[in-house]
């Protein structure tokens, strides 16, 4: 266990604390580290285990061996398990285990569940992809393990990550109630609408700062989805990998289509996948994160048979896929909509000729600069969200407003 010490010690040390996430905090939607169980999930890249490593260091001195992180993908694990290494920590004085990448270690739900078991007092937190199954047979952790979903950037964030601009965290009931403040407040700090664009292409994940080039930014999303497709999606949801390629494909032609209402059976051709295949896998795309799928009625029976509308699940991934030409603004636009909205929110596919239904409440239309209200006159709750303007007309508010919600 010296040399997961030994590691982890390097690792603390150069953990940055200069940007801290939202969800670091306790509070509604927020992580409570103090649950026994609790796990991280998320698309690789949007930042678990920075998450981890600063929770550590901002609660942990340096030295303390009451805690413990280590990635279950490294080496130490071809010849020990998880279980022998929690029986040692324990024993040693060990309180809080920090243990990412768990879907990398086979057999994982089976071990956590004797550790927590065997060991009460002790405190877990796990990491790993969004697929993470909780609930497998007879290592059901659904019950015991609380889970917390892991998004990218919201604007807000990439905001004080990449420009040192601060902003506080508005809810939805803000916005719609007290626009015209958070407007000013937003303008004083900084111009919104380039750094808005910006943020659609390059600033949904933490580590552009680090690439700091277009290419190798888009690059290493790419390199995501395939990590993604050719081997979480075979290895956790049996997944023939003989697909793998078809279902990329699938994610392409996404990227360089406007959202539409689903026909199924154009997906089939346009992607040489029969019909059945196509909505397994769009299932398991949208659970690992990738895309967004969206329904006109969440009690609907046709919900189990395909979504009314799909979207990828953040604007950057469409400028990663797609070339620049065959981006649609509009697309981008619905895209960081629903990847900001879905956070916290529950959204649907309207009904009526807008483009979503939030909460059950609000109807929301999106649009450019000169979007008009034809779309939702006479419904009540509605609202137009605007690219291109700073300020809010009556009921028309600026898109960028939906990215400071977390």
């Amino acid at each position: 266990m010296e040399t997961l010490i030994d590691k982890y010690t390097r690792i603390i040390k150069a953990t940055s604390m200069d940007f801290e996430r939202h969800c670091m905090s306790s509070g509604k939607k927020e992580i409570n580290w103090d649950t026994p169980l609790m796990a991280l999930r998320g698309q690789k890249g949007v930042g678990k285990s920075t998450l981890m490593l600063q929770y550590i260091k901002r609660n942990y001195s340096l030295g303390d061996r009451s805690v413990l992180y280590c990635s279950c993908d490294w080496s130490y694990f071809a010849t020990h398990t998880i279980l022998e290494l929690v029986d040692v920590f324990w024993k040693n004085g060990g309180k809080h285990i920090f243990l990412d990448e768990i879907h990398k270690y086979e057999n994982w739900s089976s071990e956590i569940k004797e550790i927590y078991d065997t060991y009460p007092e002790l405190k877990i937190v796990i990491s790993g992809s969004s697929l993470l199954k909780l609930m497998e047979g007879e290592s059901d952790l659904s019950r015991r393990c609380i889970n917390h979903e892991i998004q990218g950037l919201s604007f807000r964030e990439f905001l004080h990550f990449y420009k040192n601009i601060e902003l506080p965290v508005s809810s939805l009931d803000d916005i719609l109630k007290n626009s015209w403040e958070i407007c000013e407040m937003v303008n004083d700090k900084c111009k919104p609408l380039p750094m808005f664009k910006e943020y659609l292409r390059y600033g949904y994940y933490p580590y552009y700062k680090k690439l700091k080039n277009p290419i190798d930014y888009q690059s290493a999303i790419e390199q995501v989805m395939n990590y993604v497709i050719d081997d979480e999606l075979p290895r956790i949801c049996g997944v023939d990998f003989s697909n793998t390629r078809k279902i990329k494909a699938l994610m392409n032609i996404l990227a360089s289509t406007e959202p539409f209402e689903v026909d199924i059976s154009r997906f089939s051709v346009q992607s040489g996948l029969q019909r059945n295949t196509i909505i397994g896998y769009l299932s398991h795309l949208d659970n690992a994160n990738m895309i967004n799928l969206l329904y006109s009625d969440y009690n609907n029976i046709k919900k189990m048979q395909k979504p009314d509308k799909i979207y990828l699940e953040n604007s950057n991934i469409h400028y990663a896929l797609a070339p620049t030409k065959d981006v649609h603004i509009g697309t981008i636009r619905e895209t960081f909509a629903v990847n900001q909205l879905s956070y916290q929110h529950k959204v649907e596919y309207s009904k009526s000729r807008a483009d979503f239904s939030i909460d059950d409440k609000y109807t929301f239309e999106i649009g450019g600069k000169d979007k008009g209200f034809e779309q939702i006159a006479g419904i009540p709750d509605s609202y137009v969200f605007a690219d291109d303007i700073e300020y809010p007309s009556g009921e028309k508010l600026p898109l960028y407003l939906l990215g400071l919600m977390y």
